[in-house]
């Protein structure tokens, strides 16, 4: 049975590192996480063509889940939903879960290619641009068959990057309300500014907090949502404040969890703030913080299902994303060095 169940947009990292021209060619910006537009559409082909080219499973939904399925080391302890097309790189990602352990129930989309994504990496920097093609169009009705609808019910964790919010509202409606039925806690992640600078998302967001039991973000996903609630503040501490007392429509107090690159992580619980402290490496173990935040919240998400506090929590999820940003990609090692 899977304890944790991820519902997400599933893409193929067509990863590779570059120099600064090509970024400017198609006007990215390190650290900066865009959807592809007509203009970007070259970027992809020119991508598939460069000598160093990687293909690796990814959608930000999809990273934590194979995070946390590798922290766990128990066959099926975690499992998957998303859209992708009937290609070989559809393949190639079910594969890629398979061998992770992760059990996958992808609907399939036979006239769409499943979506990619560009990771332009600069340094330890990155710029993502993303195609979401197949993984767009995910329906509510694959949640509703009964054998995914199983996985659903019996998930202790259901966790959403915010991403998903542009793909199918409906699927994640669904899967609030029977977390709510089940007990399970519901895990949400902010993802990027623009999902709060656009009115639709944003309202989305806000209509979800009450269903929320953890709430993840970075401090710029923070100080956008602060910014667009018209807080005037940026202090991290009194944004995961105010985001654990938005009243909860269930009768458990909600987790704010804001991490800050190399800085502490910031936890809030019903108004009360604890700080975490990440593993700091040294600058040349670096290679690439793409997926650092996905991988943190996979530790994290794994403690969690073995029911550990808060801190074990940020332990776990301190660790993973201090592996992930030592590979290229969300890539990691056949087993943790850790124990819960």
């Amino acid at each position: 049975m899977a304890l944790i169940l991820g519902m997400g947009n599933p893409l193929l990292d067509i990863s590779d590192n570059v120099d600064k021209a090509l970024m400017e060619k198609y006007g990215l910006e390190p650290g900066g996480i865009i959807l592809a537009e007509e203009k970007h559409q070259p970027l992809f082909a020119e991508m598939v063509k460069r000598p160093g080219v990687q293909y690796i499973a990814g959608g930000a939904t999809q990273n934590s889940i194979r995070v946390a399925q590798w922290m766990l080391q128990s066959k099926g302890a975690s499992a998957y939903m998303g859209c992708i097309g009937k290609d070989a790189n559809g393949e190639k990602m079910k594969a890629c879960c398979e061998k992770d352990g992760v059990t996958t129930s992808y609907m399939v989309d036979d006239s769409t290619p499943t979506g990619s994504c560009a990771c332009l990496i600069e340094g330890v920097e990155r710029s993502l641009c993303t195609n979401l093609c197949a993984a767009n169009n995910f329906k509510v009705e694959h949640v509703q068959k009964p054998e995914n609808l199983k996985l659903v019910k019996e998930a202790k964790i259901i966790y959403s990057a915010g991403f998903f919010i542009t793909v199918s509202t409906d699927s994640m409606k669904l899967a609030q309300s029977e977390a709510a039925k089940s007990g399970a806690k519901y895990c949400l992640n902010l993802s990027a500014p623009f999902l709060m600078q656009v009115p639709p998302f944003k309202a989305f967001i806000l209509e979800s907090l009450p269903m929320v039991d953890y709430l993840f973000c970075n401090e710029t996903e923070a100080a956008t949502f602060a910014e667009t609630e018209g807080w005037d503040t940026t202090d991290v501490k009194f944004i995961a404040t105010r985001l654990s007392l938005i009243p909860s429509k269930k009768d458990v107090k909600r987790t704010v969890v804001i991490t800050q690159g190399s800085e502490p992580t910031i936890v809030a619980v019903n108004g009360h703030v604890t700080e975490h402290p990440i593993l700091a490496l040294p600058k040349e173990k670096l290679v690439d913080t793409n997926g650092a935040g996905d991988a943190y919240v996979g530790g994290f998400l794994a403690a969690l299902s073995k029911g550990l506090p808060v801190a074990d929590c940020c332990k776990a999820g301190a660790y993973s994303a201090s592996v992930i940003v030592q590979h290229s990609g969300c890539t990691f090692p056949a087993t943790p060095d850790y124990k819960f």
